[in-house]
């Protein structure tokens, strides 16, 4: 094409100004990724109060936004740049909405998280209008802007600003879903004859995830594997004939990982650097994090790391139902995350009970997480379903070894261990079962105990792999461009 595709990428979300999960992971890489390859992208997120407004430029422009039953609200506008890129990045003013000490909830969910981020996709389409950027693709990410699709559709179908804008909804995990009280439509204001099971209604409530499914041109997930699990009833938490009726639109792409942060090479946070020529160097790495959690300095035995939320999607109810049992073997464990209150106490317990075995850190620390994944030998992850997972990719990088549950994007990025090629990145376990991750960590040790040149051959294969941004981004593209064109042809019928 002539020109540059114009995209609008909003999120909730997005590193290195806000993070609670991999949504802003993906919001911080892909736009750059998007721009390298060649579209004119602008990214919008709210202005949480922990964002410094003296870090930012201010906009002197206010937006009104039309609020339905609440009326009209305004909001102020603030812009930077992604780090290390020219791609802008606009924030949306409105203390009310986003003066708080959280982004989603402190002791527990805000009340009103309903409105604020209907409120932040409605003031992104009026940010469109203010700085006359007529978007080829509106980019929505999960439930909180899932509201963009469901308003290009309906109110602005007839808009001449935005007839010719397609959607893209990402999901990042179809768990959280945006479900609210059906007087949200009085704010969305996009008629009741959109409340129907087929559409924005959901056992009576308004589910804004379903809408957005309903609505958007293209539906996007974070791995194959998970773009098959979610149309299960298993996986699909109660969407799963929704998203069955909407399969012609549904793609999977796999996240990437920024290696100019995740590289073993380069990271400024590990005790040496290596690569897969220099493998032998990682032992200094394994002996800083042994001391960083006071275990024993022990080059032969197995470290095995975990970082992550102590919550149930990553398995960590089965981690605490086998942790005995695991720390009778000849082996280390450090763990890093927080979240249930019993799994933080209980896991800090286990600590304080075996202090030569296992380490333990509450909260969150960039530089521990890089120190653990150059540090340990093997990685933890036994979700009980991952839409992508970033730190097994991660793991491979460091070369390693994951230790998981086939499921996601778990499944998409690591291969069993075969002992008769001696091929594989890594171990997996397909049932989640205690048993099955207890014995999946000991065929894991075992390897490392019993088969070294094995272990060492994984390692390197493990640190060969790929799964950079740009090969995401191009996929995005891909579909952005198909969306492009359909429009351009609709136009003439």
């Amino acid at each position: 094409m002539k020109r540059k595709i114009r995209t609008l990428f909003v999120a909730s979300e997005v590193v290195p100004f806000a993070k609670t999960g991999g949504l802003a992971d993906v919001s911080g890489a892909l736009p750059k990724a998007l721009a390298r390859l060649g579209s004119d992208i602008k990214v919008v997120m709210p202005r949480y109060y922990t964002i410094d407004k003296n870090t930012l430029e201010h906009i002197p422009m206010a937006l009104g936004v039309d609020m339905g039953a609440m009326g009209e609200l305004w909001a102020g506008v603030y812009r930077t740049y992604l780090p290390d890129s020219e791609v802008e990045i606009y924030f949306i003013d409105h203390e009310a909405f986003y003066g708080r000490s959280g982004l989603y909830h402190e002791s527990e969910a805000y009340e009103d998280n309903d409105k604020r981020f209907v409120f932040l996709s409605k003031a992104a389409l009026q940010l469109c209008r203010a700085l006359n950027f007529k978007p080829d693709i509106v980019h929505a990410n999960d439930w909180h802007t899932a509201t963009l699709p469901i308003l290009l559709k309906t109110s602005l179908h007839e808009d001449d600003f935005f007839k010719e804008s397609a959607s893209v909804l990402t999901v990042h995990n179809l768990q959280h879903q945006g479900v609210f009280g059906k007087e949200l439509m009085n704010v969305l204001g996009v008629g009741w004859e959109h409340f129907t099971p087929m559409e924005l209604e959901a056992m009576d409530n308004v589910n804004l995830l379903k809408g957005g499914i309903t609505f958007c041109d293209a539906l996007t997930t974070v791995s194959k594997k998970y773009a098959r699990e979610i149309q299960t009833p298993e996986f699909g938490f109660g969407l799963d004939e929704h998203l069955r009726a909407h399969a012609h639109k549904l793609y999977g792409i796999l996240n990437g990982i920024d290696y100019t942060e995740w590289n073993p090479s380069v990271d400024k946070y590990i005790a040496v650097n290596y690569d897969v020529d220099t493998l032998e160097k990682k032992k200094k790495c394994k002996q800083d994090l042994q001391k960083r959690f006071n275990l024993p300095q022990r080059e032969d035995v197995p470290l095995i790391g975990f970082v992550g939320r102590f919550v149930t999607q990553k398995g960590i109810e089965l981690i605490a139902t086998v942790i005995d049992g695991l720390l009778e073997m000849d082996i280390q464990v450090v763990m890093l995350g927080n979240g249930e209150f019993w799994a933080e106490n209980f896991f800090s317990q286990v600590a304080a009970g075996h202090p030569d075995k296992f380490g333990c850190y509450i909260g969150y620390s960039n530089e521990l997480a890089h120190q653990i994944e150059a540090g340990s030998d093997l990685f933890l992850m036994p979700s009980l379903f991952e839409p992508c997972g970033l730190n097994q990719i991660y793991s491979l990088r460091y070369g390693t070894l994951p230790i998981v549950r086939a499921t996601g994007g778990l499944d998409d990025t690591i291969v069993n261990y075969d002992p008769q090629t001696k091929e594989g990145n890594g171990f997996k376990f397909y049932h989640a079962t205690p048993d099955a991750l207890y014995h999946t960590v000991k065929w894991a040790v075992e390897t490392y105990h019993q088969e070294k040149d094995d272990f060492l051959h994984m390692q390197k294969n493990a640190m060969r792999e790929h799964f950079s941004w740009l090969d995401s981004g191009t996929a995005y593209l891909d579909i952005y461009k198909a969306l492009y064109y359909h429009q351009k042809i609709q136009r003439y019928k």
